[in-house]
């Protein structure tokens, strides 16, 4: 096991603050890494790309991005249910359900993620309709989505593998593979649009295959592993109790995922109907807003593998401490983080699309976000303690109704009496304000709930 013990973390032991930082900082510069593959294809598009096809392809993609997340957004949840339930069995030492889980979690990423891609492939054109996608982009935007479709299996597989690795506390082996595949999706976004005079069609298929080596290589680790986790291809197989323990978690936080994305889906359309130069704007806040975000998805992940692993080892004044140094981790990164792209806004922006409207219409939307992003930290760290605990229904059903419900209101309330891009942005923090204090509360019960039953035991 001494291959494996250098890249992981016994969180049951040992000094918290060291440990989640160590922790939390290659899952940043892994989210960081994701966020760029999207980045990259806008990039290259607003950089390289022909003046005549510029906006509308980095139109199109932006068009692209909320379905893109919503077809595999199910599986970002149940990754969680296999980060959850895999990292209690190894706080509690039960090697055999370690395996289960893995191979049950790897079995249901396959079939699940061709499912997933034919439905991309077929029905892409129809969706970007229904989102009123301007017909000088609606083209191009089909071809980008199908072609990101056809990748999704390795995506999803990607997606689970990494969350088994980090249950065990190997963080840095994710960031390792998926910065190959960045410098990959990078050298070929270049050669597909400046070679060969490609667009949107290009970087969907830079994107892919890149895509496809980060999968491979997160497999080939999890099968060369000497410990619990290590997958072997014959053993592939659903076994029924674990994958109902994976569900548990794993579908209210798929469901949670895919209704947060159905709002943005909504609001994209609001979007649509600005204008191409506002689609492209709000196409390049969003890139940066994402990259602002890690720190969130960090300490999302963080809170829920300590919770995880120190549940399974009874660890439980442990699990609260770690929930409030994830906190301010979390807030203290996201502050710092949003501070310098307020400050570099204008030219980061220009990076993606230099025209003076898209920049100022991605200014109105970037100066609202990243002055509260730290509320979307601190949101998703108490949404990840909550099902690292194994509550996944209660963050599930309040996010849905606070945040999903709210925009939607928004939408279709506010929206209409002032269509602006900074109206639509605001919607975004008052609904993770609403989630945020919602959430703690439920979290303060759970904790309380959890010392309580811990006492009388003893």
């Amino acid at each position: 096991m001494q291959s494996d013990k250098k890249y992981q973390i016994d969180m049951c032991h040992g000094s918290l603050v060291s440990q989640i930082f160590r922790f939390s900082l290659p899952l940043m510069g892994t989210n960081i890494m994701a966020l760029m593959f999207h980045a990259a294809d806008l990039i290259v598009l607003g950089q390289f790309a022909s003046p005549e096809v510029r906006t509308a392809a980095t139109a199109a993609v932006g068009a692209t991005a909320a379905l893109n997340v919503l077809l595999i957004i199910f599986f970002f949840g149940f990754s969680a249910g296999v980060n959850a339930i895999t990292a209690r069995y190894i706080g509690a030492k039960e090697d055999l359900k370690v395996s289960q889980t893995v191979h049950t979690s790897v079995t249901m990423g396959i079939y699940g993620g061709v499912i997933v891609g034919l439905f991309g492939i077929f029905f892409s054109r129809t969706a970007l309709a229904w989102m009123g996608t301007p017909d000088d982009v609606i083209s191009k935007a089909t071809i980008y989505m199908q072609i990101c479709s056809i990748g999704v299996p390795f995506t999803v597989l990607y997606t689970i593998g990494a969350a088994i690795l980090r249950a065990v506390g190997d963080t840095r082996r994710p960031l390792i593979y998926i910065i190959i595949a960045g410098v990959v999706n990078v050298l070929l976004n270049l050669f597909f649009v400046i070679v060969c005079q490609m667009d949107a069609a290009g970087v969907a298929i830079a994107t892919k295959i890149s895509n496809i080596i980060s999968a491979v290589l997160v497999l080939r680790a999890i099968c060369r592993s000497d410990s619990a986790i290590k997958l072997t291809f014959k053993k592939l197989r659903i076994h029924w109790q674990m994958l109902k323990e994976v569900l548990w978690i794993g579908i209210p936080a798929g469901i949670q995922g895919a209704l947060y994305c159905v709002s943005n889906v909504i609001i994209q359309s609001s979007v649509n109907s600005l204008g191409s130069c506002v689609m492209a704007g709000n196409a390049a806040s969003q890139s940066l807003e994402g990259m602002a975000n890690v720190a969130s998805g960090a300490y999302y992940q963080s809170s829920m593998s300590f919770a995880g692993q120190n549940l399974g080892g009874k660890k439980y004044k442990r699990i609260i401490r770690s929930v409030w140094i994830c906190l301010g981790y979390a807030v203290m990164f996201s502050v710092v983080c949003c501070s310098i792209f307020l400050i570099f806004g204008r030219p980061l922006l220009a990076l993606y699309n230099p025209e003076e409207a898209v920049v100022n219409a991605g200014m109105e939307r970037l100066v609202i976000m990243m002055s509260t992003y730290f509320l979307c930290g601190i949101m998703d760290t108490v949404s990840g303690a909550l099902r690292g605990l194994g509550h996944s229904v209660k963050p599930t059903i309040t996010t849905v109704l606070g945040t999903c419900g709210f925009r939607i209101f928004w939408v279709f309330a506010v929206f209409p009496q002032y269509r602006t891009l900074r109206n639509l942005s605001i919607s975004y923090p008052l609904s993770w304000l609403m989630i945020a204090v919602i959430n703690g509360a439920i979290l303060f019960l759970v904790c309380r709930k959890m010392l309580i039953n811990a006492r009388k035991r003893i």
